[in-house]
């Protein structure tokens, strides 16, 4: 879990138990980090996969169907604009 350091712009504080401290810090020394980085790194990732959690659908059968056969049609102009939008938008965890 060992990233490129790069220095941080803003202050997160969290008040936690002793008994937790200790578990993170543990767990950062078996990685070769310290605790904040461990503790950001393990928030990052679960902050994508929140967020890639919420592009899941769960439809019925019969609404699947009316997805596929949606799916099977050209692509209309607006949609083509929208997708190359959404190609051009920066990811929220990227820092490029």
């Amino acid at each position: 879990m060992k990233t490129e350091h790069i220095p941080a712009e803003v202050n997160i504080h969290l008040r936690a138990r002793a008994h937790d401290r200790m578990l993170i810090d543990q767990a950062a020394e078996l990685l070769g980090s310290n605790r904040s980085q461990f503790m950001m790194a393990s928030a990052l990732k679960e902050a994508k996969n929140v967020i890639l959690d919420q592009t899941s659908l769960y439809v019925d059968n019969q609404a699947f169907q009316k997805i596929l056969d949606w799916l099977e049609e050209p692509a209309t102009q607006e949609q083509i604009d929208g997708i190359n939008r959404l190609r051009t938008t920066p990811l929220p965890w990227s820092n490029d």
